[in-house]
């Protein structure tokens, strides 16, 4: 019986269905600064499209286009409008000044939480995020 103490584990990629590969490329590194760490076609329709935020080395976003009606129901709801993805900065001040300069859509405005401040934002699909500087940052 193996030893759970001992695994070693973590998660690589986070699937996010999108409606367009380029569409979603271009929000996510122009307007969030996002990196592309792939882009490999796979088929006429299909591409391995992975992006990261700047400094992040551990876990990436799996751009996945959506290929069948159920999925395409799903872009941009696939938390069924709670906030789907935590991006944390070590500033936010310069990161919500950004999202504002590139008409990114805020759905909260920062405040002060006990965990530090945070501000939510809607990506281009609508899939709702977190951006924390966390306290004592």
């Amino acid at each position: 019986m193996t030893n759970i103490l001992s695994m070693k584990q973590r998660i690589a990629h986070i699937t996010l269905l999108v409606a367009d590969y380029d569409e979603a490329i271009e929000f996510y590194t122009k307007k969030l600064h996002f990196r592309i760490i792939e882009d490999t076609i796979l088929s006429e329709s299909k591409r391995w499209v992975m992006v990261a935020p700047p400094g992040s080395d551990k876990c990436s976003l799996l751009l996945a286009k959506s290929s069948t009606e159920e999925q395409t129901s799903r872009v941009g709801k696939q938390t069924g409008g709670r906030v789907f993805l935590f991006l944390y900065t070590d500033n936010l001040n310069r990161d919500y000044r950004n999202l504002l300069d590139q008409g990114v859509q805020i759905i909260r405005e920062p405040t002060v939480e006990s965990y530090g401040k945070v501000v939510v934002f809607a990506d281009l699909y609508g899939n709702l995020w977190d951006l924390i500087e966390p306290a004592g940052n």
